[in-house]
């Protein structure tokens, strides 16, 4: 089924099995984080799920393509880890809201990335998986019969050539654990509620939050998904024009109760290797993630946390394994062993100084 739009210069909207697969393919990357979050914060996963329901079906409407929306990847590992506390969350998310829009409405985000470097991108990539990686074996340490059987199950999804779905298998079967504790949920509209973050939010933490995901925001989510929108749809959407959208759906968002947001280039290559071809998934998407807001929430207490640092720790290899994709190994290595012992801000500035010094030589 398509719906053709007004304008006939956009792509139709289509509803078919192949928009539905390719929706659960942007999945595979943000439902995980997402119940971790929730899981191990005091964030309300209905909130966060309906953020991401709301702007799924806004940019896909907006860009009239199979567009991704993601968690801010740098900002849930430390979230997740204790890094960061709920409300320097979203101190950090609004902070890179307001930095990616004003980078983006003057057309800066090219210059940017020059000083910034793909090595020093890579590294801090490879900083949050190895700080996912360390939490997600702390808790997978707490309750090994259920980790070992997240493991097996990890293990037959390989087997069967569905890695990139072994952590989606996961959830599925700790929901199945958590239903049989605490029975079939009922549907529960949540609140809508609007507040920002108190000022004590803003400290060293969240600002060096904040400038370690914006080096991975420029790279992945806005340089990246650029090109791959380019390559897959022959669609011209500029990465300042990705910036703009990022920065305003955070400042919008996060004062609903929602995590800080972005595109994705792994959004944008997992809704199309699973079969999306239009905004269709988007819209598809969007209904399942609101869905999952109403009637999933009441599980998110009963989820076995060691079966979510199993997820974690498959979350962190594949990024670590992109991190590790740097021309220039040993400076992305330093920076991101240098985050995990300290943080990943501080890793994220001496990363740019060394980068810097080391094109100068």
């Amino acid at each position: 089924m398509a719906f053709l739009p007004a304008d006939s210069n956009r792509r139709a909207i289509e509803f078919s099995r192949g928009e539905l697969t390719g929706a659960i393919g942007d999945s595979v990357t943000v439902l995980p984080i997402v119940v971790a979050v929730a899981a191990l914060t005091d964030l309300s996963l209905a909130h966060i799920l309906l953020g991401f329901a709301v702007f799924q079906v806004v940019w896909g409407v907006y860009y009239a393509l199979p567009i991704s929306v993601e968690p801010m990847k740098a900002l849930a590992a430390l979230v997740i880890a204790g890094g960061l506390t709920p409300g320097e969350l979203a101190v950090a998310g609004l902070l890179a809201g307001v930095v990616l829009v004003g980078v983006g409405a003057t057309g800066t985000l090219t210059r940017l990335q020059r000083y910034v470097g793909r090595p020093v991108i890579r590294g801090v990539q490879l900083a949050v998986a190895l700080v996912l990686l360390q939490t997600g074996l702390e808790l997978s340490l707490d309750g090994l019969s259920y980790a070992l059987v997240a493991a097996a199950v990890v293990a037959v999804a390989v087997a069967l050539g569905r890695t990139q779905s072994s952590s989606l298998a996961v959830l599925a079967v700790g929901v199945a654990v958590a239903v049989t504790q605490t029975g079939l949920p009922l549907p529960q509209v949540p609140p809508l509620d609007v507040s920002l973050p108190a000022a004590s939010g803003l400290t060293s933490a969240s600002v060096g939050a904040t400038a370690a995901q914006l080096a991975m925001t420029v790279g992945n989510a806005a340089v990246a998904t650029s090109l791959l929108l380019s390559d897959y749809y022959d669609a011209d959407v500029s990465a300042d024009e990705l910036a703009t959208s990022m920065g305003a759906m955070n400042l919008v968002a996060i004062p609903f109760g929602a995590m800080p947001m972005c595109h994705g280039s792994g959004g944008v290559a997992g809704k199309y290797a699973f079969g999306a071809r239009t905004a269709g998934a988007n819209l598809l998407l969007g209904g399942l993630y609101a869905l999952a807001a109403v009637v999933a929430v009441g599980v998110v207490a009963a989820f076995p946390l060691a079966m979510l640092g199993v997820i974690l720790v498959v979350i962190a290899v594949e990024l670590g394994r992109v991190g590790l994709d740097s021309r220039d190994r040993l400076l992305s290595v330093g920076i991101g062993l240098l985050g995990l012992l300290s943080n990943i801000g501080i890793a994220f500035v001496v990363g740019i100084a060394a980068y810097q010094l080391r094109e100068r030589l």
